[in-house]
């Protein structure tokens, strides 16, 4: 499936527009999330109609407590992640290449009638990146809205505003990992950079999509107090004070085994800094 979002370089490279790292790629080569390639000067996507996970889930587990609970969501993911992190939890199908999972074949009107037939009133895009298919996305998202289905987005929010665009008048509701307020950890563990990420909580409050975010916190590396409210008031100076903040605990993973779980304590002092900002709702995940 070609690509919506690149531009031709006068070497016979591309380049990608879909998120911040620009990947300039060369032929027959794939970008940072390996499921973008250049195929003589196109742009091709190796996963579009090629879901490599389907679950129903319930609605809480994405995790959203504040739309629709109670709710179950047709949970679908395509291999590939624009981001590297240390600790992911998904590394089986996000830090691979296409060629190395299995998948089925399932056009968008496939999707939605899946769903339909399961009875789920909507569509979760989760376990890896969402964005890095956001074409497969928009067709089903849209087909979804006129089917009457809901479209959830669990992503790390990395992505270009342009193509974003795209994608928003059909969106739903959002869980954002927000995983630090710095920009050199975000560097280091997960290979991108903040802003991209705030530019995205911000353009779909801005849309009217409900938001729900999630800060997984990791023992010495993004448990500062300090940070942590720094993240929490720039939360409420923008108005999110309203929408849920998830505290998740981590657990060792992937590259970061040597990482201790963390301790619950460090998760009630984060969700105490959170309160005392004003952040009205705030839940602690995997304890």
């Amino acid at each position: 499936m070609k690509c919506r979002y690149y531009q031709r370089l006068d070497d016979g490279r591309v380049e990608c527009q879909l998120c911040p790292h620009h990947c300039k790629i060369a032929n027959g080569k794939t970008g940072i999330c390996r499921s973008r390639r250049n195929v003589e000067g196109i742009l091709v996507s190796e996963v579009y109609g090629k879901p490599c996970s389907l679950a129903i889930d319930p609605i809480e587990k994405k995790p959203l407590y504040h739309f629709h609970p109670g709710t179950t969501c047709l949970s679908l993911a395509c291999t590939g992640c624009n981001f590297g992190c240390l600790n992911c939890q998904n590394h089986e199908i996000s830090q691979v290449s296409p060629l190395e999972v299995g998948h089925y074949d399932l056009t968008p009107q496939q999707v939605v009638d899946l769903c339909l037939e399961h009875h789920c009133p909507g569509i979760a895009y989760t376990y890896t990146e969402p964005l890095t298919y956001l074409e497969y996305i928009v067709d089903m998202a849209r087909l979804a809205h006129e089917n009457g289905l809901w479209n959830i987005l669990v992503t790390a929010g990395y992505v270009c505003q342009e193509p974003l665009s795209d994608l928003l008048p059909y969106l739903d509701a959002a869980n954002i990992d927000l995983k630090s307020f710095s920009d050199d950890i975000y560097l280091k563990v997960s290979g991108g950079h903040l802003q991209p990420i705030l530019d995205t909580i911000l353009a779909m409050q801005k849309a009217g999509v409900w938001i729900e975010l999630t800060n997984l916190i990791i023992p010495c590396v993004n448990d500062d107090k300090e940070m942590i409210r720094e993240m929490c008031h720039w939360i409420v100076q923008n108005c999110l004070a309203d929408n849920p903040l998830h505290f998740s605990r981590f657990f060792p993973k992937f590259k970061m085994l040597d990482v201790p779980p963390t301790p619950i304590h460090t998760l009630k002092e984060a969700k105490r800094i959170a309160q005392e900002e004003g952040i009205r709702y705030v839940y602690l995940g995997n304890v």
